[in-house]
């Protein structure tokens, strides 16, 4: 199935080859999760910080368990300071 990844901030230096604009399509699995997308880009866990499908908020325990589906934006930002 296809998706579309957005990776915000410093984040964008672990988006694959082929992305424009922060974001890239990509083909996973049928049913496959949140982690088991990022898994293989390496993302360091403590910059994923909010992590969206579709605009709603995806708890680091809930990751490993929520699963995309076709045509789902996956969205993530690192912590952000300031003010």
């Amino acid at each position: 199935m296809r998706l579309t990844l957005k990776l915000y901030a410093t984040l964008s230096d672990y988006l694959p080859a082929g992305a424009r604009n922060n974001q890239v399509s990509l083909e996973v699995a049928e049913s496959a999760t949140v982690a088991e997308v990022l898994h293989p880009l390496a993302l360091p866990p403590r910059l994923t910080h909010l992590v969206l499908v579709n605009g709603s908020f995806v708890p680091p325990e809930e990751r490993p368990r929520r699963r995309l589906a076709e045509g789902d934006v996956l969205a993530v930002w690192p912590p952000i300071a300031g003010g």
